[in-house]
């Protein structure tokens, strides 16, 4: 069974940064795509990063793009979303994804506040 299990949220100030983690289990990681996507208060799911499966190909939204680092770790099968220069803005509920065997799987989500 496909497992996402998504850590690290929380509150930050603007300017600040966070970590999120997804842990995977169930498949193949190392040959998985991996994608975080978000969904702000009042607003559609947003893709924000998109990583290979060996980690050699990255992709970002144009709104975090040099803010935000995505990376992964297929020994430990573990993907990461690294924020930074955070703003009120990327105030959301981030969820990890993958796509296996036709469906799409999704974590738990992941609330971050981005907040004085």
């Amino acid at each position: 069974q496909v497992q996402l299990v998504e850590s690290g949220g929380g509150l930050v100030q603007p300017g600040g940064s966070l970590t999120l983690s997804c842990a995977a289990s169930g498949f193949t990681f190392s040959a998985s795509a991996m994608r975080w996507y978000r969904r702000a208060p009042g607003k559609g799911r947003e893709l924000v990063a998109y990583i290979s499966s060996a980690g050699d190909k990255t992709d970002f939204a144009d709104s975090v793009k040099g803010r935000f680092a995505i990376s992964r770790n297929n020994t430990n099968n573990t993907v990461y979303l690294q924020m930074s220069s955070l703003k009120p803005e990327d105030t959301a509920t981030y969820f990890c994804h993958c796509l296996q065997d036709t469906q799409n799987y999704w974590g738990q989500g992941a609330q971050v506040f981005v907040s004085s």
